[in-house]
């Protein structure tokens, strides 16, 4: 029988925190309650990765995260405390900012085509006229050539027979027999199977399928046999030598075939547990033919956030974000759709465009306007990628609406129709990768930036043009998840979230005082102000919800957010006097205007702790397989990577959980304050529960709560246990609290773990049941 998790924590492999220091870190997994721990990519990474995505050698785990030794010392340690173990695997991409540590790569720039591992990589060899293009050059190659930057060295090495050019930091092989040619530099260079060129013409030339937009990311050919067999050797031996008990499989739909990809893992590991980063729109489901046991759960965060965010507020911040666009003279906000689909066309016809180009160039007769006719359906595709002949509604929406949009494409797009829809030409192939790379791009790297109302609402997975959650719809969304996807990943922050839950749960609280923020906003922007009223907003939001944060953790933020949105300065064209104005404001928020946001956050942080506590006990108790991410058992102000991925203090953990075990077993409660001990007692008392007791978890109910504060309670019965979670605090507050509002319940008593305090059986009063904190567990005695 497949072995499942109960839960799973998080857990940054670096080579700051490598296998060993985690196998030192299992006992206190084990004491917190999780069921198995998730670890991030493990092979050789580039030298200095922190994140591991950029596999270079698939045969070895990374020295530099501890190695083969670490991982079996991991596993022991693992394993010997009943813990499962979760492995996230990278298999569209690997690493080749540093060619010479991917010996897959550089074999290719020193053979090309003619290298056996050239198949394995995605290079359209025909376009680049037999070499592959590099963008790496500062300058255009004529200006490099007579700089006399570009320095060979013709002594030959173990993977460099003829030598190597060195340009700055960058190290490639010279070809079979072109050594000789060092003194007539043009020469040499024409000789070989790369093409260097103006880093600027990644966006435009490249010949070669990449992540995104990051050509330090070259896809691979996994769907080859054997290409699948040899990167994934190594991770088929930690299954079968029992080292790792299931699969993480990051970005399926940059596969060129992920049914298939999947069904040969399946074969190749016995059937695992296996989970895929895919990110879902709201209301789309998750393949069900697919040999997956779900998603990594950013369809279930959108759910937790959602429910906690008043509706009645989203009008009023609004009204704000039209007057601070107003003021500093920009245009009305667009809708939704039509937002999504402007920087999707924009990441197209930039940053992609060489993607866009190269479906083209698979065309058997392009017309004039294929590449326009291509961006524009791209830009229109509903969703990040459809699996033909399944999702073909997503490609006839897509086509419809790149008509409306753009009549005089009308007879390019219908010369595309049919092409795009038929599963056996290369371009309804290539369609999909770059479908989901555009979308990934425009919308969660750019309009999440430019739409800034709320953060809580633009995190991965959202739409912000939806309402929030009432009870009632995610009660709804809860029980279609036990019913469909039950071993399904659940999440409130992971290592790609846009803000960490804690810094969402706060802001959430700002949709319950829209004027007191726009107040406070105002305040925040006379003291410092970028010029740009929505940004701004979003940055001011950033310190608030992250407060207290440094100066240099709020530049960083106020830097990527600003470039990401692509409207006033941008990563590849950055403008150094707008950039000014967000060190201006970073250096304010612990300045001038310090007391301002302190003042502020005061207001809100309660608020925002009972916002905290509701999402976890809702995330912990849920349906699906509740993932916590490292360090978030406390409270935890992170914004976007990598601020999110700084060092965690297990040990000052550990010690925490100690003394909050003594502290119960005395009936001592610890108060929410700024330790986070309230957040670890929730964490813990249901991991624990959940690990110890998973078939009290067998059912998704909606409670019945009674009473005029009823809409301000989600309770859940799980079947043997009752969640009990507030919601809108600010409001409960304001109407004077529960009063005689209760939680109906049959006549068996129970006891709340969190508290240790028995009910009796019947109606409880919320006001009782939730006298010390916001949330309650219930147990039920049989």
């Amino acid at each position: 029988m497949k072995r499942t998790p109960t839960s799973t924590y998080r857990l940054q492999i670096t080579p700051a925190f490598p296998l060993p220091d985690a196998a030192e870190v299992a006992p206190y997994l084990r004491q917190l309650g999780a069921s198995w721990a998730y670890v991030s990519p493990l092979l050789a990474a580039t030298t200095g990765s922190d994140h591991g995505y950029d596999v270079v050698d698939h045969s070895r785990v990374d020295p530099a995260r501890g190695g083969s030794a670490g991982l079996r010392a991991f596993a022991d340690a693992a394993h010997g405390e009943g813990l499962g173990i979760l492995v996230d695997i990278v298999p569209n991409h690997v690493g080749v900012s540093v060619p010479r540590e991917n010996p897959w790569w550089w074999e290719v720039l020193r053979l090309g085509r003619d290298a056996p591992n050239a198949e394995a990589f995605d290079i359209d060899w025909v376009h680049g006229g037999g070499g592959l293009t590099l963008p790496i050059l500062g300058t255009q190659p004529a200006d490099a050539v007579a700089s006399g930057h570009i320095v060979i060295d013709p002594a030959p090495a173990e993977d460099a027979p003829d030598g190597i050019l060195r340009y700055f930091d960058h190290v490639l092989p010279l070809a079979p027999g072109t050594a000789p040619l060092r003194d007539d530099l043009p020469a040499l260079l024409a000789a070989q199977h790369y093409d260097l060129r103006h880093w600027r013409e990644q966006n435009t030339e490249l010949d070669y399928r990449r992540f995104f937009a990051v050509s330090e990311l070259a896809a691979i050919r996994v769907e080859l046999p054997d290409v699948f067999d040899r990167s994934h050797a190594e991770i088929i031996r930690w299954v079968r030598d029992g080292l790792v008990d299931g699969i993480r499989v990051d970005h399926p739909d940059g596969l060129a075939d992920p049914t298939a990809y999947l069904e040969r893992l399946a074969d190749a590991t016995g059937g695992v547990y296996t989970v895929v980063e895919k990110i879902l729109e709201p209301g789309e489901p998750l393949p069900p033919w697919w040999r997956a046991d779900g998603t990594t759960g950013y369809d279930a965060l959108t759910e937790f956030d959602r429910v906690l965010v008043d509706p009645a507020g989203i009008p009023a911040l609004a009204a704000l974000d039209a007057r601070l666009r107003a003021e500093t003279g920009l245009p009305p906000a667009p809708a939704w759709t039509d937002l999504t689909h402007d920087t999707k066309r924009m990441i197209a016809d930039e940053l992609l465009q060489s993607e866009v180009r190269r479906l083209v160039r698979t065309l058997p007769h392009p017309d004039p306007d294929a590449a326009d006719a291509l961006a524009e359906i791209v830009a229109c595709f509903p969703v990040y990628r459809s699996y033909l002949p399944a999702g073909e509604e997503h490609l006839r929406a897509a086509i419809a609406e790149a008509r409306r949009r753009r009549p005089d494409l009308d007879a390019a797009i219908g010369i595309l129709a049919p092409l795009l829809a038929d599963s056996g030409t290369e371009v309804a192939q290539r369609f999909p990768q770059l479908s989901g790379a555009v979308m990934a791009k425009g919308v969660e790297d750019t309009a999440f930036y430019r739409d800034t109302r709320l953060g809580t609402l633009t995190e991965v997975g959202a739409d912000p043009s939806r309402p929030p959650l009432s009870p009632a719809w995610f009660h709804a969304a809860q029980q279609a998840r036990a019913a469909s996807w039950p071993h399904s990943l659940t999440t409130l922050s992971t290592h790609d979230t846009k803000r960490s839950e804690d810094v969402r749960a706060r802001l959430a609280v700002l949709s319950e005082v829209p004027d007191r923020w726009a107040a406070v906003l105002d305040e925040l922007r006379a003291l410092a102000t970028t010029g740009h009223g929505p940004l701004d907003a979003l940055l001011w939001q950033a310190v608030v919800g992250a407060w207290p944060i440094p100066s240099d953790r709020v530049l960083a933020y106020a830097t990527k957010a600003a470039r990401e949105a692509a409207e006033r300065t941008r990563w590849q064209d950055p403008d150094a006097a707008f950039e000014t104005g967000l060190r201006a404001l970073a250096e304010a928020a612990n300045g001038a205007a310090r007391s301002v946001v302190e003042g502020f956050v005061d207001e809100i942080v309660g608020f925002g702790r009972s916002n905290s506590l509701s999402a976890k006990l809702l995330q912990l108790t849920g349906p699906g397989v509740p993932d916590v991410y490292q360090g978030t058992e406390l409270w935890d102000l992170s914004l976007v990577d990598p601020d999110n991925r700084r060092p965690v203090d297990f040990a000052a953990r550990r010690e925490l959980l100690r003394r909050l075990d003594e502290d119960a077993a005395r009936g001592v409660l610890p108060p929410i304050d700024d330790s986070g001990r309230a957040k670890l007692l929730v964490t813990s008392r249901a991991l624990r529960l959940r690990r110890d007791h998973p078939e009290l978890f067998g059912i998704h109910r909606a409670g019945e709560v009674a009473g005029d504060a009823a809409a301000h309670a989600v309770a859940v019965d799980r079947g043997g246990v009752t969640a009990v979670a507030t919601r809108l605090p600010v409001g409960l507050a304001a109407r004077g609290g529960w009063c005689d509002t209760v939680l109906m319940r049959a006549r068996r008593p129970a006891v709340d773990v969190l508290t240790g305090r028995r009910v009796e059986g019947g109606p409880v009063r919320l006001a009782e049941l939730l006298a010390d904190y916001p949330v309650a567990l219930l147990r039920e005695e049989r």
